[in-house]
């Protein structure tokens, strides 16, 4: 069982330990928000375009503000950072929360509010992944992204299934808006114990946060064919693939209704927390090019095949395989940046990761739901499945950065 189970040892460091329960906690309440914005969208525009739109709204400041934040969490207190972002994330589902009691029902005031939650989110993230790397030995890093990635999939399963319980109700969207602000004081929390961060580089000069910065991180990237193929699977895997701007109209069409939204919007994040559980082995995969490369087709194919699913239970269980492959795959990503990079550029390159892994959902969304409104829900859930399939297999067979890659860093790490 230890082979197989979840490796627990990077929760023997209490930093790591207090952000790791902050992030559990506070994601549920993210994710009820995350589920209660797009299916309020619905219930005022009765669209599933302005569903997918949404994701562009939200994809103009998670790029700006992932790059830049990346480029200043190189060059401050990754600490200071990490709370300023946190409050503005908080402030603006506060703000979520006021128009919801109030009975605004105006689209353009979500769509502003979400692009603020964005750009916090944006921050906070890369921020936080920074910091990893700084508290744990370079050995227990797989096993603290593999934590981190299923504890943030456990509250992607219980956020959606609560929010399918509370929206229905009267207030739904008001009640989901405070659980989510409470939530994330054990976040705020978990950030303000954090010891001082300050920047440390091997050469001693610390890199003025700007334009500049933001594009000597891009040219790093550029210069790494593994890091660029990295980035470019797991584009095209949310891109094509990415269903849940169609969740609501599917729910409603094909399922019986709201209260199937919420496992639909779970389904992916309750294979990823079984795929979590038993990754034991995860640590001990070197090709792990290969493993990235396995585990996007299998994401394709899965969505793919829940697409067409007439039952609700067969569409979940379908989902939660795509979850699993695709837990495996943000292990293997988030690990290859993390060792690949020195600290020195880890705040620029995990601003460029948030972008993707964030952005690329974003216009997955959007794609989803203009493909939609042409061809049908189902043509577009569909077709995206297979689409990200064929395109990996086709990119990785072409380039053979990725197949080559094993699990061994290309430089030394100054820190533990």
């Amino acid at each position: 069982m230890r082979r197989v189970a979840i490796d627990p040892a990077p929760l023997r460091q209490r930093d790591f330990r207090r952000l790791f329960i902050g992030q559990g906690v506070s994601f549920v309440g993210f994710q009820l928000t995350a589920v209660a914005v797009p299916v309020q969208v619905f219930s005022i525009s009765r669209s599933s375009f302005w569903v997918g739109m949404l994701g562009l709204f939200g994809l103009a400041p998670l790029v700006i503000f992932g790059l830049w934040g990346g480029a200043v969490a190189d060059a401050v207190d990754r600490r200071k950072l990490l709370l300023t972002a946190s409050y503005t994330v908080w402030a603006s589902t506060l703000a979520l929360l006021a128009q919801a009691l109030l009975g605004l029902d105006n689209l353009v005031l979500i769509f502003g509010l979400v692009m603020v939650q964005s750009a916090g989110f944006a921050v906070t993230s890369p921020t936080r992944n920074t910091i990893i790397p700084r508290l744990l030995p370079r050995a227990l890093v797989p096993a603290a992204n593999t934590l981190n990635f299923t504890v943030t999939n456990v509250g992607t399963v219980a956020g959606p299934l609560l929010a399918g319980v509370v929206v229905a109700r009267p207030h739904g969207f008001a009640i989901a808006y405070s659980i989510d602000a409470v939530l994330f004081t054990v976040a705020l929390y978990a950030a303000m114990r954090l010891p001082a961060l300050p920047p440390v580089t091997a050469s001693g000069r610390i890199t003025r946060p700007g334009l500049a910065a933001v594009v000597d991180g891009l040219r790093f990237i550029t210069t790494r064919p593994v890091l660029l193929m990295s980035f470019a699977v797991d584009i095209v895997a949310m891109v094509f693939a990415m269903p849940r701007a169609l969740f609501p109209e599917v729910a409603e069409t094909r399922f019986g209704g709201v209260s199937a939204v919420g496992w639909l919007f779970a389904s992916i994040a309750i294979g990823a927390v079984v795929g979590g559980l038993s990754s034991g082995w995860i640590g001990r995969v070197r090709r792990q090019g290969v493993a990235l490369t396995v585990a996007v087709a299998a994401w394709g194919v899965a969505v793919a095949a829940a697409g067409l699913a007439r039952s609700l239970w067969l569409a979940v269980l379908l989902l939660a395989v795509a979850g699993a492959a695709d837990l495996v795959s943000a292990v293997f990503r988030q690990t290859i940046l993390q060792v690949y990079a020195p600290d020195e550029m880890r705040g620029r390159l995990q601003g460029v990761f948030i972008v993707v892994v964030a952005g690329g959902p974003r216009l997955g969304d959007l794609r989803a739901g203009a493909t939609a409104a042409v061809t049908g829900a189902t043509a577009s859930w569909v077709a995206g499945g297979i689409a990200c399939t064929v395109i990996v297999l086709l990119v990785t067979a072409v380039a053979p950065a990725l197949r080559t890659y094993s699990a061994r860093p290309p430089h030394s790490d100054p820190f533990p």
